[in-house]
C-alpha cells in the first residue's frame, strides 16, 4: 500500500511568478544547488523539457542520504509539488512524498519525509522576499 505525507508552505509571491522562475522548466535545475548546496549537489535531466513527465536526477549532497531508498526497504518513493495560487500575491507550494515500505523493512518508516522539499520550498520563499517585485505587479 502506498502512503503519502505532504507539507503546505506559503510563498510571497503569486503562483504565475514561483512556477516561471523556480519550479518551471529546467529552473529548478539550476536554482538547488545555488540556493541549497548543503541540500543538492547537481540535478541533471534525464527525459524531458521541463514540462509535465520531465525526469530529473538529484544528486543529494554528500551524507544527506546514504544509500539509496530501494536500499532501505522502499518499493516506491515518488515527489510531488503542487502550487496553488492563494491571492494575487502569494500561493502554496504543497510538497507531497509518496512511497511505499516492505513490511520487513518498517523499522526505516522514519526515512520517508517531505522536509528536503519544505527546505526547497523555504529557499524560494527566501528568494521573493529578497528579489524585487517586477515593476508591473
Amino acid at each position: 500500500m502506498v502512503s503519502e505525507i505532504s507539507d503546505e508552505t506559503e510563498i510571497q509571491a503569486p503562483a504565475a511568478r514561483v512556477w516561471e522562475e523556480i519550479y518551471g522548466g529546467l529552473r529548478l535545475g539550476k536554482f538547488l544547488p545555488l540556493h541549497l548546496p548543503n541540500l543538492i549537489e547537481k540535478v541533471e535531466v534525464l527525459e524531458g523539457d521541463g514540462g509535465e513527465g520531465t525526469l530529473l536526477h538529484i544528486t543529494f549532497a554528500p551524507e544527506m542520504v546514504e544509500g539509496g531508498y530501494l536500499d532501505f526497504g522502499f518499493t516506491v518513493y515518488r515527489f510531488r509539488i503542487e502550487i496553488i495560487e492563494k491571492d494575487e500575491h502569494s500561493c502554496i507550494v504543497k510538497s507531497t512524498v509518496e512511497y511505499e515500505l516492505k513490511e520487513e523493512a518498517a523499522q526505516n518508516i522514519s526515512l520517508a519525509t517531505v522536509q528536503p522539499l519544505v527546505a526547497i520550498a523555504q529557499a524560494a520563499n527566501n528568494y521573493f522576499l529578497n528579489t524585487q517585485q517586477p515593476k508591473d505587479a
